[in-house]
């Protein structure tokens, strides 16, 4: 199955709109998506693990859409007693307005409206982020984000994305044929899953991006992440990560 991606054609989210109940709607949906179906247990498998009690931790979280990743994220490091700072980055200002709107009661949390691709920080993070974002991009831009991701970082990057196969696409055109009818999230969810790169190209990409050492996985409901890490952060290089379905991974360190 080839991955299909046109530059030219957007999802509907990421087209230039204002705050509407279509948006607000289709945000809803993909945070019950994200619910339901893996990605906030699976950033949480590797936030426990970076993430020590009473620490201090800096974060991004890039292409961070209602900003629902970090509250999660949040809600962690609160019963954990850590304190936490996160910038959350979106290019679509209704939609980081949406954010902000659901992120009252968060002052852990700062929204950056900016391009992935030309934003330029003067600082790097203890964890850099990018959920479910990666398939936006293609293939050349790609290796940009992950380069990107890796630079930004001083101890950890997770990746996560959809993995293109039948079984996201068969999910995806079921799940908006029965439950996620809406025109917005029917129409992205079909264009995600083909958009959505392999497991094989997504390490292709990361080594092309000068990832070296990179762990890599496949979790359940066709999703997939890849990681880096530093031995400075005091983890076992042997220990795995629980996953749904897990391939052999390599640990490695975060090149500087």
């Amino acid at each position: 199955m080839k991955r299909q991606f046109d530059p030219a054609v957007l999802e509907m989210m990421d087209r230039p709109q204002p705050v509407s109940p279509e948006l607000e709607r289709d945000l809803q949906r993909i945070r019950q998506l994200n619910y339901y179906f893996g990605s906030y247990s699976l950033i949480l498998k590797f936030v426990r693990r970076w993430i020590r009690p009473g620490g201090r931790v800096r974060i991004v979280d890039l292409a961070t859409g209602s900003g629902d990743i970090p509250r999660v994220i949040v809600d962690h490091a609160r019963k954990i007693g850590t304190k936490i700072e996160i910038d959350a980055l979106d290019r679509q200002p209704a939609t980081l307005q949406i954010a902000r709107k659901l992120t009252a009661g968060y002052p852990e949390i700062s929204y950056i409206e900016a391009n992935i691709l030309e934003w330029e920080s003067e600082e790097q993070y203890d964890i850099v982020l990018c959920s479910l974002a990666l398939h936006h991009f293609s293939d050349h831009d790609a290796v940009r984000v992950l380069r990107r991701c890796r630079e930004l970082s001083r101890k950890f990057v997770l990746v996560s994305d959809l993995c293109r196969g039948w079984v996201a696409t068969f999910g995806a055109y079921l799940l908006t044929s029965l439950i996620f009818r809406e025109p917005m999230t029917r129409y992205d969810a079909r264009v995600s899953a083909a958009r959505a790169f392999s497991s094989e190209e997504m390490s292709h990409l990361a080594s092309q991006a000068g990832w070296h050492k990179f762990g890599q996985a496949k979790f359940v409901f066709a999703r997939q992440g890849i990681w880096l890490e530093k031995a400075s952060a005091g983890l076992i290089a042997s220990h795995e990560v629980e996953t749904g379905r897990t391939e052999r991974r390599k640990v490695g360190f975060l090149p500087r």
